[in-house]
C-alpha cells in the first residue's frame, strides 16, 4: 500500500460525513505505519473503541470506510474463530464483528454489512507472519503470496458490498 497522508486518509471516506471523517481519530503512530507489509490499513479510534477505520486502494485511489464495532467474539478456551478478511484463527476476542454503513440510499435508509474480521485489524501483518495470534503458527498449505490474494479477494467482497456499485 502507498503511504498516506491524514489528509488523503480524512478525504478517502465514502460511507460517513465529511464532517465525521474530519473528526475520526487517527492512528497515534501513522507516520510509522509498515506501508510496504499493508494491503489496507485499518484502526481502532483510540478514542472511541467501538469506532473503527479501515483504508484501501481501490482503482489507485484510497477508499476508506466508517466502522463500528458491534460484538466481540466471548472468550473461549475451546473454539477459534476466523477472520472474514486474512482467514487467520483466533481464540477469545481476536475477532469482532465489525459494521459498516452502506454508501448512497442504502446507507441513507440505515443499512449496514457487517463482517467478523481480526480485532486489531492488523490482517495484512499476520497473512505476511509479521504479527502471530496466541494460537501460534499457521497450518494451512498457501504460501504467503497466495494468503495475500485471498485476503485482497475477501476484503474487496466487503467493500463491494459497502459501495453496492456506488462510486465516491
Amino acid at each position: 500500500m502507498n503511504s498516506l497522508t491524514e489528509n488523503d486518509i480524512r478525504a478517502s471516506f465514502v460511507n460517513c460525513s465529511k464532517g465525521e471523517a474530519r473528526r475520526l481519530g487517527l492512528p497515534r503512530d501513522l507516520s510509522e505505519s509498515p506501508w510496504t507489509d499493508l494491503d489496507f490499513l485499518g484502526w481502532r479510534d483510540p478514542g472511541a473503541p467501538e469506532r473503527a477505520y479501515l483504508v484501501a486502494e481501490r482503482d489507485g485511489e484510497p477508499v476508506g470506510v466508517a466502522l463500528r464495532l458491534t460484538q466481540e467474539v466471548r472468550r473461549s478456551f475451546t473454539k477459534s474463530t476466523l477472520c472474514s478478511v486474512c482467514v487467520t484463527p483466533h481464540s477469545g476476542t481476536g475477532v469482532a464483528l465489525f459494521t459498516a454503513p452502506r454508501t448512497g440510499a442504502a446507507g441513507r435508509q440505515g443499512n449496514t454489512v457487517g463482517a467478523y474480521m481480526c480485532a486489531d485489524l492488523a490482517c495484512s501483518l499476520y497473512v505476511r507472519d509479521k504479527k502471530r495470534t496466541e494460537l501460534g503458527t499457521r497450518f494451512e498449505s498457501l504460501t504467503v503470496a497466495e494468503r495475500i490474494v485471498r485476503a485482497a479477494a475477501n476484503l474487496d467482497g466487503f467493500l463491494d458490498r459497502v459501495l453496492d456499485g456506488n462510486l465516491k
